[in-house]
């Protein structure tokens, strides 16, 4: 029985995770989780699976939940999310809060020697050359959640890295892709939010309406998969079936096809290497699907993409003043302050005015972000 700490789990990776270690109580033992602020949801998980340990947001929820549930014990912070990513007995941890929150917590968990189960993308974005390095110094497995990157990941079993020609990333197009340029000046965050394929949460969402969401991925399977930017390839495909695929120096290439459900790449990296059976899954018949299209992606039209590429090829600091940007940006949009197209906006002249660090430390990482989000916080003011 794996034992598993679980960082976000009113989220909806976090949710999906919860179907999976319901649905497997020989095979998963949920030992501790974090929540921020939907605490009810949390009082209910807290009921449900009496874990060792919770973090919260805040020292008072904390104080306030140990009344409740007195064989818990509560911490908070980013402090308390990295204690639950380190207690001795567990076997894996999955990260899936959202934002460069997570980084910190998931190289504690590293640290304590324990495998990630990674679905917080801005951790590689912002630090995959300090987080693969100790993973590799330590021993550590990090399995992809994501569905990309764990479709990928699934496609190279059995196989040499060294006679991998390229990696193609899926890409759905995101709320509006249908629209021109021109169109996205009049778009609403509720538009923003209607995903034709998947159901995610709001910051998501937005990055995959803008397409920095699969900026993000190319990134991070830069570090995962340990590829060239040339080598790693983004293709339109409407319909979300075919999850990624790896193309082979032969000319072959192999795809990883599903129905759009997070449980099955989660329940994968909790088993890995094994299977097990994904109770109540979705009906998958290609025959009923009929067809499936592939599109080139415009750069011109998705510009979040070029930047990613831009950011990732620089390397260094400059990953990380994207995300901070972004997470700054995609904020102010769902708060309506800024429109949908000043999103790219900021993050681009965020990415123009900084001075790149080319290896920074953590602390190096840390204070580039938090000085990046005062800056764009400053610009969003003025607007």
């Amino acid at each position: 029985m794996k034992k598993i700490s679980l960082l976000g789990i009113t989220g909806s990776i976090g949710s999906s995770t919860v179907d999976v270690i319901s649905a497997n109580p020989d095979l998963f033992q949920l030992v501790a989780f974090s929540f921020y602020s939907n605490i009810e949801k949390g009082k209910d998980y807290i009921r449900q699976f009496s874990p060792k340990m919770v973090s919260v947001k805040s020292e008072a929820v904390a104080v306030e939940l140990a009344q409740e549930f007195p064989q818990t014990t509560f911490v908070s912070g980013v402090s308390g999310l990295c204690e639950i990513a380190a207690l001795p007995e567990l076997d894996i941890v999955l990260t899936a809060v959202m934002g460069s929150i997570g980084l910190r917590p998931t190289l504690a968990a590293i640290e304590a020697g324990h495998d990630i189960a990674l679905a917080n993308k801005e951790t590689l974005v912002t630090a995959g050359h300090i987080v693969m390095a100790k993973a590799k110094e330590k021993g550590i497995k990090i399995l992809p959640v994501d569905s990309e990157h764990a479709a990928i990941f699934q496609c190279l079993q059995g196989e040499k890295m060294s006679q991998v020609d390229h990696l193609l990333i899926t890409a759905s197009g995101g709320s509006f892709r249908d629209k021109t340029r021109e169109a996205l000046k009049q778009v609403t965050v509720e538009d923003a939010l209607n995903h034709p394929n998947w159901s995610m949460g709001a910051k998501i969402t937005i990055d995959s309406a803008t397409m920095m969401n699969k900026g993000f991925e190319v990134i991070e399977a830069h570090w995962l998969f340990d590829l060239d930017y040339d080598k790693i390839k983004v293709v339109l495909h409407r319909e979300s079936i075919v999850h990624s695929m790896v193309a082979f120096i032969d000319g072959s290439v192999k795809a990883q096809l599903g129905p759009s459900d997070m449980r099955e790449p989660i329940q994968y990296a909790l088993t890995y290497p094994d299977r097990a059976y994904l109770k109540e899954q979705q009906p998958f018949d290609l025959t009923k699907i009929g067809a499936l299209h592939f599109e080139p992606l415009d750069f011109q039209r998705f510009p979040m993409i070029r930047l990613a590429y831009e950011a990732g090829r620089i390397g260094g600091s400059l990953p990380a003043v994207m995300n901070a940007a972004n997470e700054v940006a995609v904020a102010a949009f769902l708060a309506k302050k800024i429109t949908f197209l000043q999103i790219e906006t900021a993050v681009e002249k965020a990415m123009a005015q900084h001075q790149v660090v080319p290896h920074p430390s953590l602390e190096d990482i840390l204070e580039i972000d938090q000085s990046t989000r005062t800056l764009v916080e400053s610009w969003i003011s003025q607007k």
